[in-house]
C-alpha cells in the first residue's frame, strides 16, 4: 500500500497526522536542483529550505536531492528515479523542469509533484510555486539608481522568460524614478549557472562604464568580477541574488534579494503529513516572508537605505505595488494607466520591456 493510500485511510478514519504515530514510513521528499548546492545562490537557497524541512519534522521526513540536473530529458530521468526510489513528494526547482515534471506526474498519480517558477499543472498531483522576485527588484533598482555615478547600471539575465523580464523592468522602473538619467545595459547569459559566462558578462559591462550590476543568474561570479575591478581602482556595486552572498559584504555586495523557501517547504510537507494536502498554485512575496532583502550595508548612504526600507515596508503591508501606473511599454503604448496596478495574469505573461529600455528581448 502506498503512503498516499495510508494517508487517505487515516483521513477517512479521522486520524490526521496520527497516521505516522504507529511506525509508518516517514514522508520522503525529493529535490531536483539545476546547479550545485554550493553555488552560493539559487540552488544553495533551495537546499537551505530542504535542511529547514528536516529540522522542522525530524524523523517524520526523509529528504533526498540531486544537484546539477540539466533541464530536459535528463530531468525526466532523474525525477523518475526519485519516484522509483520511494519519494512521496518531489520539488523540481527550475523553470526548465516544467514539462519533465508533468510528464512524470502523469505516470505516477500517487506521488505529489511541486514545480518551482512554472505554470503548468496538467495533472491533479502537480502544484506550482514561485516568489514575487520583482518586489525585491524594486528595492535593488531604487538603490542602484542612487548609487550609480556613471548613470549606467547593468542586468545579467538568464533566460528571456516572464519571471526574468519582470525583474529587469522592475529594476529599471525604480532606478529611473530616483535617477531620470539612468540607463540599463541588459546582457543575456542563456544559463542559470555558469560562473565563467557570468563573470565575462560582468566584466564586459564594467568595460562599458556600468558601475552597478544586478543579476538573475545563480553564481557569485559577478560579485567576484566586481571585487576584482574594485581592487584595481574601480567603483562597482552588486547585489546578492537568491541568497545573501554575504562573503562580498560590505562592498561590492551592498544588499541582496534572498529567496526564503523554508516556509513553503515546511507548509507543503506538513500538509502531506497531516492529510490536508491539496493542489495549489502559490505566488508569495515579501508579505509572506518568501522574498527578503538582505542587509543593506554602510556603503549605502543612510538616506538611501531609509528610502529602501520604507519601500520594503510599503510592499510588505500591501500599500505599494511595484507595477503601478502610469507605465508604458517600450514602444510608447500605454500598458498601465495612472494608478492602475498590474494583474497577476499580466505579470505572468510579461514579454516586453518598459519604456526607456533599449534593445530587443530575444526569442
Amino acid at each position: 500500500m502506498t503512503l498516499k493510500a495510508l494517508l487517505a485511510g487515516a483521513i477517512a478514519l479521522g486520524l490526521g497526522s496520527a497516521a505516522f504515530a504507529d511506525g509508518h514510513t516517514p514522508v520522503k521528499a525529493g529535490f531536483v536542483y539545476v546547479g550545485p548546492i554550493g553555488d552560493g545562490g539559487w540552488t544553495y537557497q533551495h537546499d537551505q529550505g530542504r535542511l529547514a524541512l528536516e529540522e522542522e519534522f525530524g524523523d517524520q521526513v526523509e529528504t533526498v536531492y540531486q544537484e546539477n540536473v540539466p533541464e530536459g530529458a535528463d530531468a525526466e530521468r532523474v525525477i523518475t528515479q526519485m519516484v522509483l526510489g520511494g519519494a512521496d513528494i518531489i520539488f523540481t526547482t527550475s523553470f526548465g523542469y516544467m514539462d519533465p515534471t508533468n510528464a512524470v506526474a502523469a505516470k505516477f498519480p500517487d506521488v505529489m509533484f511541486e514545480h518551482a517558477t512554472g505554470y503548468k499543472r496538467e495533472h491533479p498531483n502537480v502544484s506550482t510555486y514561485d516568489a514575487r522576485f520583482y518586489e525585491g527588484r524594486a528595492i535593488t533598482g531604487t538603490i542602484a539608481g542612487h548609487m550609480t555615478e556613471t548613470n549606467k547600471i547593468g542586468y545579467i539575465g538568464s533566460f528571456p522568460i516572464p519571471e526574468v523580464i519582470q525583474g529587469i523592468n522592475s529594476s529599471y522602473l525604480h532606478a529611473k524614478k530616483v535617477n531620470p538619467d539612468v540607463e540599463m545595459v541588459v546582457t543575456w547569459a542563456y544559463t542559470w549557472f555558469d560562473p565563467a559566462k557570468e563573470a565575462d558578462a560582468a566584466r564586459a559591462m564594467i568595460d562599458q562604464g556600468v558601475d552597478v550590476i544586478l543579476q538573475h543568474t545563480d553564481s557569485t561570479a559577478p560579485q567576484a568580477a566586481a571585487q576584482e575591478a574594485n581592487a584595481n581602482g574601480g567603483r562597482v556595486f552588486t547585489f546578492g541574488q537568491a541568497s545573501d552572498m554575504a562573503a562580498f559584504k560590505p562592498s561590492p555586495r551592498i544588499a541582496s534579494i534572498i529567496d526564503e523557501w523554508s516556509p513553503y517547504y515546511i507548509k507543503r510537507v506538513g500538509a502531506l503529513i497531516d492529510g490536508t494536502y491539496e493542489q495549489t498554485a502559490s505566488w508569495a512575496g515579501m508579505p509572506e516572508g518568501e522574498v527578503v532583502i538582505g542587509e543593506i550595508t554602510d556603503a549605502v548612504p543612510a538616506e538611501v537605505k531609509a528610502e529602501a526600507e520604507a519601500m520594503i515596508a510599503a510592499i510588505t503591508d500591501g500599500s505599494y505595488h511595484p507595477f503601478t501606473g502610469p507605465i508604458n511599454k517600450q514602444d510608447g503604448s500605454v500598458w498601465l494607466a495612472d494608478g492602475e496596478v498590474a494583474s497577476d495574469g499580466d505579470l505572468a505573461s510579461m514579454n516586453f520591456y518598459v519604456e526607456g529600455l533599449t534593445g530587443d528581448i530575444p526569442n
